[in-house]
């Protein structure tokens, strides 16, 4: 399928890739949870080492790497600050990847960079998993997503909502694309600061997605299956003055959804304001479980770049 590939963007998989990556994923699900014994371990990817190479914050993305990895009995080596490195000396990324990439089978990158990882791809000799690069692709995350909505029984004739900053948000611009592939209703809903960008938007047009704009949750709601939520990353922005006039735009909370009283609402995590609490006990919230399906998921790519097979 795609052995000892890189990967860098979700635009560079076909649907048939993708349907087979979730497939692997929910064979690997059972292993994913670590219960049972023994014979809920796998040594798929025993004697293999993953490097993760955080230049960026992180808790779900590393972590799940780390779990996937290790409940596939590989092992795993951590950069997860650029100031503990040889990268405080002045080391530059391509050298890095020249040097870690001799220690690993596979590298997870993620860095402020967008397209660091492609760089990198370019001097590793072992496949690179772009893990977040700026504001550009986040493809595993956009895996767990389609997952996550695939396990939910939406993915076939979805309509969801993208909400918040869809401008900067790398995990809304991947999932964007890849739902293009599954025939869905886009709904994007942002500050006219933060829309998606126009080149982006075309190019889902092209695909024969259906692409409708907004600046009210209300007005799509009633019509969405999927509220997919982001943060407003203040990170991204140049100018605070700016990021001061859109934050806290958008909140979820438990009067909104009695609009939708079926919608299912996702996040990518962190959340920080947009997401009430009292959200988070109704059958509504899935963004938990979304963060633990990053295991299974992780876990099917590792083995299929590394060419294992399940047992």
């Amino acid at each position: 399928m795609f052995t000892k590939r890189h990967i860098i963007s979700t635009r560079e998989f076909s649907k048939e890739e993708i349907d087979y990556v979730l497939s692997r994923a929910e064979e690997l699900e059972i292993y994913a949870k670590g219960e049972g014994g023994k014979e809920r371990k796998s040594d798929l990817l025993e004697g293999k080492i993953l490097a993760n190479l955080f230049y960026e914050p992180s808790t779900r993305t590393r972590f799940s790497f780390e779990t996937a990895m290790k409940r596939l009995g590989g092992d795993v080596i951590n950069l997860s600050s650029a100031e503990a490195s040889s990268v405080a000396k002045g080391e530059n990324l391509a050298d890095t990847i020249r040097t870690v990439s001799g220690y690993c089978d596979v590298i997870a990158l993620r860095h402020p960079q967008e397209g660091a990882s492609r760089m990198a791809a370019s001097f590793s000799s072992v496949p690179i998993i772009n893990a977040g690069n700026g504001a550009g692709q986040h493809p595993t995350q956009t895996l767990l997503d389609l997952y996550t909505i695939k396990r939910e029984g939406l993915l076939d004739g979805l309509r969801i909502a993208l909400i918040g900053d869809l401008k900067y948000g790398r995990t809304a611009h991947s999932l964007a694309y890849a739902l293009s592939l599954y025939g869905a209703t886009l709904f994007f809903v942002s500050p006219e600061a933060l829309r998606m960008p126009e080149e982006i938007k075309m190019d889902l047009k092209e695909a024969g997605a259906e692409v409708f704009e907004s600046t009210d949750i209300k007005e799509v709601i009633k019509e969405a299956n999927v509220l997919y939520v982001t943060r407003i990353q203040k990170e991204r922005f140049p100018d605070p003055a700016e990021y001061s006039k859109v934050a806290g735009t958008y909140r979820i909370n438990t009067e909104l959804i009695t609009e939708n009283e079926e919608v299912i609402i996702m996040h990518p995590l962190p959340r920080v304001d947009e997401i009430d609490a009292a959200v988070d006990g109704t059958k509504n919230a899935k963004y938990f479980l979304q963060a633990f399906y990053g295991v299974p998921v992780r876990m099917a790519v590792l083995s299929i770049l590394l060419g294992n097979g399940i047992g």
